[in-house]
């Protein structure tokens, strides 16, 4: 197996919901989802889905007990200022904040919001691990 990832699906409970709030962080679904049933957007190498919890979970042959799957998704950025830009901009769009922009104990800025869905999102900056011209991560030692 390839070290690579190549899609990311969320489920969520009402998929027009969801793509309200991923609308309101700027995010487009891309042509090629299926209206009522899946978004999909095309990241920079790999993509991103949201689809029906329920079924989800089925084609995933897992029991869905409502809890948190133990999965946080990250953003990086290129500064603390970013970093409470994006939270102020997801709670505006509909989440929850989990923990404000902060200082961290490995020497960056990060914060957390929770989609309508539960799915936690670390905001972060980390000097460590910078991100090129394109937003892709490098990292560090």
């Amino acid at each position: 197996m390839e070290q690579r990832l190549s899609l990311i699906t969320l489920g969520v409970a009402d998929l027009e919901r969801a793509i309200a709030f991923y609308r309101g962080l700027g995010w487009e679904p891309h042509p090629g989802s299926v209206p009522g049933v899946v978004a999909f957007y095309q990241l920079d190498g790999f993509a991103f889905a949201l689809w029906s919890r329920a079924e989800l979970a089925a084609d995933s042959m897992v029991d869905d007990a409502g809890g948190w799957g133990g999965v946080t998704l990250a953003h990086n950025v290129r500064s603390p200022a970013d970093v409470d830009s994006i939270l102020s901009a997801a709670v505006a769009a509909g989440a929850r904040l989990g923990r404000p922009g902060a200082a961290t104990p490995w020497g960056g800025y990060s914060g957390v919001f929770i989609d309508p869905d539960g799915h936690p999102w670390e905001v972060a900056h980390n000097p460590g691990w910078p991100l090129d011209g394109a937003g892709r991560i490098t990292i560090g030692s």
